[in-house]
């Protein structure tokens, strides 16, 4: 989704290589995705190649920006916790 967010579109293919993932393994994924309704996928064709485009939906956008937020806040967390006292002692 992060992909997707900095693009308008995104192609299928690109998605895949990026991502090191087989087209049956993403194929799974956006089709979860798609289904929450978080992303739209239109098939079309560039020339005569069939192409898939990725595009992330206003749901979608909000969902990313909730998990950037609870990510940076378990950063902090992370960061603020105290180390724990040498062992060694």
């Amino acid at each position: 989704m992060a992909i997707a967010h900095q693009a308008r579109q995104v192609e299928f293919g690109f998605l895949r290589t990026t991502l090191q993932l087989t087209a049956g393994n993403l194929g799974q994924h956006l089709t979860v995705l798609e289904k929450a309704e978080l992303i739209q996928i239109e098939k079309g064709y560039e020339g005569r190649r069939p192409r898939t485009w990725v595009t992330l939906t206003a749901a979608g956008r909000a969902a990313l920006r909730d998990e950037i937020a609870h990510l940076k806040q378990l950063i902090q967390q992370v960061e603020q916790a105290e180390t724990p006292p040498d062992a060694e002692g």
